[in-house]
């Protein structure tokens, strides 16, 4: 029963971390140093509004933050 009990518990918790909203700004950092990482040479990260990023053609979604309402789009700018 105390087996039930912690993981009901232990569920709810990690349920709630989840769905914890993600700084935009944060999430955007994230995001460069990973696309750093992979040595891109040149590229544009933009916070828009979730309307804003599906007008988007060539623009890829890489994050979304605040619940779903903004979007980062990712472009790479080659030459």
């Amino acid at each position: 029963m105390k087996r039930i009990v912690l993981a009901v518990v232990c569920s709810a918790l990690a349920t709630s971390a989840l769905a914890a909203p993600k700084d935009c700004e944060e999430l955007k950092k994230e995001i460069e140093i990973k696309i750093q990482a992979n040595a891109v040479p040149s590229y544009t990260l933009e916070i828009v509004s979730k309307e804003e990023a599906e007008k988007h053609d060539v623009a890829m979604v890489v994050g979304t933050c605040e619940y779903g309402t903004k979007a980062i789009i990712y472009q790479r700018n080659d030459s």
